[in-house]
């Protein structure tokens, strides 16, 4: 592992945490030379997710500092290497977690790069050539085409950055759970947060009538007449969670704390099935008898593949699905990170990392 190769040559302005104190500092740093197969890009917006707290703070013992987070990005094409086809300089694309994979495995060469057990991310990750990887939050960004997606013409460069990580955690379970095609099911979201709203977006797009299922009663105005849920149910409120039993379909779980999923389970039908995608930094409780009294199913997610990624973005610039998001300027990302820690963002917090409005 070397945080840079002698092929890394380009000097870029970046934002780094340098240790647990999670404290993002601006750092100067260098990227690779653009390769045959590589897009440089220059980062328009960066979203940031909790992800991200949670690598800057080294929650789950993994970080390398420094750290330069960011997998919600979008930017321009500036240059494209010599085998790089569907690309062109100036074209509008997006970078979301994946770096690199192994492009062997079965998963790779089935469109699920994502489970390739040598997957690497954009940041805090070995790239091929042995670098450690530095992410959205810098001025340039060099990656290999095949893991750059195009963001439709109409989306808004800014609200469809959290698309890139936000937008296809939720959309690949859903995918998963033949949600596109058979509209008409009974879809239940677990938190309405960064990914909870888009998940309820996605939902209604696709035909659903869709449960918010949350711990806040203040977020129920918000979740029907702004994002157009159905119902909605205080977690906390035993009346309205048994008023719910046997009522869903699908379950998402977006929440990212520590929670119980039995009674959750219990608002799922009789083979109804919870897909996680939060990622809680401690295990989840999960009793035995919800599942096995109505032959409930509890699988996980985690983002989504190179042509599901495409296809995520071509069906949110098709319905106008974007992120509802509070637009940053780089030297309030440690305030914006507080924030998010506190759940105190509607619901995204997006970078402005170029200084501009919308491109």
């Amino acid at each position: 592992m070397a945080m840079e190769t002698p092929n890394h040559t380009q000097t870029v302005a970046g934002w780094a945490a340098h240790n647990s104190s999670g404290k993002i500092v601006p750092y100067t740093f260098k990227r690779r030379e653009n390769g045959v197969n590589d897009v440089t890009i220059k980062v328009m917006y960066c979203g940031i997710c909790h992800t991200d707290l949670h690598h800057v703070k080294n929650d789950w013992g993994i970080t390398m500092y420094p750290v330069v987070p960011g997998h919600e990005i979008t930017g321009v094409i500036t240059k494209i290497g010599n085998n790089v086809k569907n690309f062109k300089v100036g074209d509008r694309v997006g970078v979301g977690c994946l770096a690199a994979s192994c492009l062997e495995c079965e998963f790779c060469k089935s469109s699920q790069e994502n489970y390739c057990d040598q997957i690497q991310f954009t940041y805090n990750g070995i790239f091929w050539d042995g670098s450690v990887t530095y992410g959205g939050y810098s001025q340039m960004l060099v990656a290999d085409h095949r893991y750059v997606v195009r963001v439709p013409d109409n989306l808004p460069m800014d609200a469809a950055a959290p698309l890139l990580c936000a937008g296809i955690t939720v959309f690949s379970p859903m995918k998963d759970s033949q949600l596109l095609e058979s509209p008409g099911k009974k879809v239940g979201i677990v938190g309405l947060g960064g990914l909870g709203h888009v998940a309820v977006k996605m939902a209604k797009a696709f035909g659903h009538h869709v449960t918010v299922i949350s711990t806040s009663p203040s977020k129920e105005k918000e979740a029907k007449q702004r994002l157009g849920a159905d119902d909605f149910i205080v977690s906390t409120n035993t009346e309205q969670m048994q008023r719910g039993k046997r009522t869903l379909d699908v379950i998402l779980d977006t929440v990212s704390a520590k929670h119980s999923l039995g009674p959750i389970l219990e608002l799922l039908k009789v083979n109804g099935t919870l897909v996680v995608v939060g990622a809680p930094d401690k295990p989840i409780d999960l009793p035995s008898f919800p599942l096995i009294f109505g032959k409930r199913a509890v699988k996980g997610s985690m983002t989504g593949g190179m042509k599901e990624t495409q296809e995520m973005m071509d069906v949110c610039g098709k319905h106008n699905i974007t992120c509802d998001i509070e637009v940053i300027k780089p030297d309030q990302i440690n305030e914006a990170l507080d924030r998010l820690s506190k759940n105190d963002v509607r619901y995204r917090f997006v970078i402005d990392i170029a200084g501009r409005s919308k491109l």
